[in-house]
């Protein structure tokens, strides 16, 4: 068992595992989290880095432990070991959830416990059928012959995990295996061809000639393993945008939409695609825009309200997996610097939730603007909104910061957005704070 915890302190925190250095008092939410979510495990007496600091505890500690669990809604027990000089918490998957700590909801989201209200996080299960693709064991897929051991090198590289160990027992903490199948988001990273074992997980990029998607210019299908076919893709929409110059102390060359929004649209879109759907990723380039679509809408217990600001992923495992591999900065915080990115460059982006899930980028074009450019606020003004709605006391030059422009822009923009009565200013421009009107 020493050699056990020691290999999961190695593989470090992700969905199911978390390092706690002492018994403090968010311990009820992470257990809660993990409940809700797949069951984890809980090391005390380790730093979010990984270092070993140990810990000792009183029986009263351990009744305390288990006293949260007991406090649930509905009741829990988890498992308490003692292991040198650390415990292990282990936690099951709870059978009757949603399950509360006073009063309030967590899920696991990546290596984070997010808050979630009661019915959100009861539509989300409903909804979703406690069915998740990428935790599936897949009985096609053979160790054997159809791992990958370079692409797993080249994970356990990215995510900076010490490659000193039976790769089996990798697997095994990351949650990768199960009755010793591999899971189908390990199937997604380490196979040698997808198109073996889910034939809708490929990637197809189409450039057209023109603003109509009749001639086609170029196309290419991608169908390796989900790191490579996100790296192709990328560099596909890469390779067929123009590059600006821009004049600030010194010439300065970019690309024509920003690098950050197309990455965070592209990786949303292996993460978050419904794989269930026979549908697959689709990248359409023409004159105008850049489409980035993948199969399924917002997922089922997410509100527009509360769209690029909460995350209910569809596919937690592969999301932890790419977060390991620092392919996703933050959960839930990825439609906002899309926003951000994209008002800084003084562009439009749209985003559509059909039985598809679209983000168009609109580039800039000579001449007319193109029909169905979207008649509302410009992005720049609608992040400006944003910002303001989450801090009414925000300053001009925080937001000039924030957007990477000078101050006479925004305060241009917050003109306009006064003019068409989507903010105001209550009480005086030094004290005074910031209220936001809804869009009709």
């Amino acid at each position: 068992m020493v050699a056990e915890i020691k290999d999961l302190i190695k593989t470090g925190e992700g969905y199911n595992l978390e390092f706690k250095e002492s018994l403090g008092s968010d311990l009820g939410k992470e257990i809660c989290a993990f409940v809700n979510a797949k069951g984890g495990r809980i090391i005390l007496g380790v730093r979010d880095s990984g270092e070993v600091k140990g810990i000792e505890l009183s029986n009263s500690d351990r009744s305390r432990i288990q006293d949260i669990a007991r406090n649930m809604d509905p009741s829990f027990r988890v498992d308490i070991e003692k292991i040198e000089n650390l415990i292990l918490i282990n936690i099951d998957e709870g059978k009757n959830k949603p399950y509360s700590v006073g009063g309030k909801f967590y899920l696991r989201v990546g290596a984070n416990s997010q808050q979630m209200q009661r019915d959100e996080i009861r539509n989300f299960f409903h909804k979703e059928g406690l069915v998740l693709f990428d935790e599936k064991p897949n009985t096609k897929f053979h160790l054997k012959n159809d791992f990958d051991k370079y692409k797993f090198k080249k994970f356990l590289d990215l995510a900076k995990i010490t490659d000193n160990q039976d790769y089996k027992i990798t697997l095994n903490n990351l949650s990768l295996m199960e009755n010793n199948k591999l899971k189908n988001a390990g199937v997604l990273f380490f196979c040698h061809r997808v198109t073996k074992f889910f034939l809708q997980a490929t990637v197809t990029c189409v450039l057209y000639g023109g603003t109509k998607k009749v001639n086609i210019i170029d196309k290419k299908d991608f169908d390796a393993d989900i790191l490579s076919n996100y790296e192709s893709a990328y560099n596909f929409i890469l390779s067929k945008l123009n590059t600006n110059y821009i004049i600030k102390r010194e010439r300065e060359e970019r690309l024509e939409l920003p690098e950050e929004a197309i990455r965070e649209a592209l990786i949303n879109a292996f993460i978050h695609r419904d794989y269930f759907s026979n549908g697959h990723i689709q990248i359409d380039i023409s004159l105008d825009r850049l489409e980035i679509s993948n199969p399924g809408g917002l997922v089922s217990g997410l509100t527009r309200k509360e769209f690029g600001k909460k995350s209910f992923p569809r596919n937690p495992l592969l999301m932890d997996l790419m977060l390991r591999a620092d392919k996703v900065e933050r959960a839930g915080t990825g439609i906002r610097r899309i926003k951000d990115a994209m008002g800084k460059y003084g562009l439009k982006v749209k985003f559509e939730d059909t039985s598809f899930f679209t983000v168009t980028f609109y580039r800039k074009k000579i001449g007319n603007v193109p029909e169905n450019v979207p008649e509302n606020v410009p992005d720049r003004l609608e992040t400006i909104r944003d910002f303001i709605s989450e801090n009414d006391k925000i300053k001009i030059s925080e937001l000039a910061k924030k957007l990477d422009v000078n101050e006479k822009t925004i305060k241009r923009d917050i003109e306009k957005l006064k003019e068409r009565g989507l903010i105001e200013r209550v009480g005086s421009a030094k004290s005074g704070s910031w209220k936001v009107r809804s869009i009709e």
